[in-house]
This record gives structure tokens, C-alpha cells and sequence, in this order.
């Protein structure tokens, strides 16, 4: 048999419980308001961009409501200009972005050797051992979900898990061409490689974490802010 203070123990959590739901109502009613009042059903086979816009706007659109940060640019050289206004920008807050860990691609690579920032380190594809002191970790993501606003990143590809998931900001760079509309269509993406990659890592937005009592918190178990620069040139 449970004891008293057992009993009293379930009973506060269930009680915590409740007044978070109650708390959260009104703004369940403002997002349904917001959001949702006339919802749309997607017809079956009908390509998104013809309910919502582009690709690019739908996956804007989708990353930004779940508090990521989108900058669609133009050519290379807005590439170039948005990281280095994404990274000045950081370096005036607690984040600081002075410390920057790079994946292995020699692409991203490339792009930081032509910003005009000061940084104290750079590195690329630091170990498991080394990553934590990184303030920043810049990647290239392999396919964008424009349904959900989510990255999908092939360790087979370049090595950036550590990169993407470890240091307290990530920015993400893309082309408008590696979005798809859905999930479904990433995976077939997938399929058609000789050999499916090991890990493939789904990013939605910043890290999000609730306890028991439904407090939610931003980047405990991973980046507290996420950037993603979608190039649209071919």
C-alpha cells in the first residue's frame, strides 16, 4: 500500500499539472485563432507551393512558427553577407560567437573564409571531447521540409552532427533546390542513394524540452537558436 506521502506526492504533481493546462488555454485559443480558424486540407498529390506559395515561403513560414530564423538570399555573396551579419549580430549578445565549429564540408568551409569576421577559433568537425566550447556550429543541411520547416542532414554526406546539434546556435545553409514539400518526399530522396546513410539527423527548430509538469524550455539538449540561409541560386 501507497503511503501518505506518496498519495501527496502524485496528488501536487497532478495538481502542477493541472494549473499548467489552465495556464496555457488562452493561448491554445489565440493560436487556434491565429492559425488555425479555417483550416485547409491538403488534397491528396497536390504539390504544396500551390496551397501556400513557394516552397521557400512554406518552409519559411513553417520554420519560423516553431522559432527558428530564416534569411533567403539571392546568389553567394548574400551567403557570405547574411553569415557575417548573422554571426556580428551574435557576438553583441550572451551568446557571443567567437568560438566557431564548422562540419567538413569544404563548401561551408570556403563561405567563412570569406567573411570579414573576428573570431578566437575556427575549427572543423571538432571531436565529441572538443565541440562543447564551440559557441557557434555552421553546416550544410542535405534536404529542407517545406511542411514542417525541417532540415534533414546526411552524416554519409558531411560531418556535421556534433556541429549541429552541440554548440548553442546552429546555422544551416541550403539551396531553394534541396526543398521538398513533405517527409514523404524527403525519404524518397533518400531511397534513391546506392547506400541509406547511417544517421540522418531531422531538425526542427530550436531545441525544445518539458518536464512532467509541461515547463518548456529552449536548447537544453541542443541549440537554444537556428539559423538557415537558403540560397536561391542555381
Amino acid at each position: 500500500m501507497q503511503d501518505q506521502s506518496q498519495i501527496d506526492a502524485r496528488e501536487a504533481i497532478f495538481r502542477s499539472i493541472r494549473e499548467h493546462l489552465a495556464t496555457s488555454s488562452p493561448l491554445d485559443r489565440r493560436e487556434a485563432d491565429l492559425a488555425h480558424s479555417q483550416p485547409t486540407a491538403l488534397a491528396p498529390g497536390r504539390p504544396i507551393e500551390t496551397q501556400a506559395g513557394s516552397l521557400v515561403d512554406v518552409f519559411k513560414s513553417s520554420l519560423e512558427a516553431v522559432d527558428g530564423h530564416c534569411v533567403v538570399v539571392q546568389n553567394e555573396q548574400e551567403v557570405v553577407y547574411a553569415l557575417t551579419r548573422i554571426i556580428a549580430q551574435l557576438q553583441q549578445t550572451k551568446l557571443l560567437a567567437r568560438r566557431i565549429a564548422i562540419s567538413d564540408s569544404p563548401e561551408v568551409e570556403r563561405l567563412v573564409q570569406m567573411t570579414d569576421l573576428e573570431v578566437e577559433e575556427l575549427a572543423i568537425a571538432p571531436s565529441a571531447s572538443e565541440v562543447f566550447r564551440f559557441d557557434v556550429g555552421i553546416s550544410q543541411a542535405q534536404v529542407g521540409i517545406a511542411e514542417t520547416g525541417t532540415l534533414l542532414l546526411d552524416s554519409s554526406r558531411e560531418r556535421h552532427r556534433l556541429v549541429s546539434l552541440v554548440p548553442p546556435v546552429h546555422i544551416a545553409i541550403m539551396k531553394a533546390t534541396q526543398i521538398v514539400g513533405t517527409l514523404g518526399e524527403a525519404l524518397t530522396i533518400l531511397r534513391r542513394e546506392a547506400k541509406v546513410s547511417p544517421i540522418v539527423t531531422l531538425v526542427t527548430g530550436p531545441s525544445r524540452t518539458a518536464d512532467i509538469e509541461l515547463t518548456l524550455a529552449i536548447g537544453v539538449h541542443g541549440p537554444q537558436e537556428l539559423f538557415v540561409i537558403i540560397d536561391r541560386s542555381h
